[in-house]
């Protein structure tokens, strides 16, 4: 039986947003998604019954955007055990930059900490390439999603 999908985006300009609402229109025709901003999850919901698709942004030098602090501060208070946990990381960021799609490498690097497990490709979309994430979005997530 294929696992509900919550797509949990961290943003600072809306990029990631955008690209988990286009997503989630690819995912919903096969199973039930749900569209949460990092900064309004609740990270002791987490449940070994969802797949998490996690879209986010890199904000200045390698810094997590605004709208995925919160989340990243709940992880490293509660330490929830995400044991069970499965979850794919899509990236945004430029690699005109130093630190690179940086940002979501902090909120993999907690999961992982806390016992969670990153399936599939880790997605990387870069602005550098004058493309919006979207396209590159929604292929990863086919492919997370047809492997799993």
């Amino acid at each position: 039986m294929s696992k509900n999908v919550v797509i949990l985006f961290g943003t600072e300009s809306g990029n990631a947003e955008f690209a988990a609402e286009d997503v989630a229109a690819e995912v919903k025709n096969n199973r039930s998604v749900e569209i949460i901003d990092m900064t309004d999850f609740e990270v002791e919901t987490f449940t070994p019954e969802t797949l998490y698709l996690i879209i986010c942004s890199t904000h200045g030098e390698g810094e997590l955007p605004s709208g995925a602090k919160p989340m990243l501060e709940a992880l490293k208070i509660h330490s929830p055990n995400l044991i069970g946990i499965e979850y794919a990381m899509f990236g945004l960021g430029d690699s005109s930059y130093d630190n690179y799609s940086r940002g979501s490498e902090h909120i993999d690097l907690k999961l992982h900490e806390l016992g969670a497990k990153r399936i599939g490709e880790y997605g990387r979309h870069d602005a550098h390439m004058g493309t919006l994430p979207s396209g590159l979005a929604i292929e990863w997530s086919r492919k997370i999603l047809n492997d799993f």
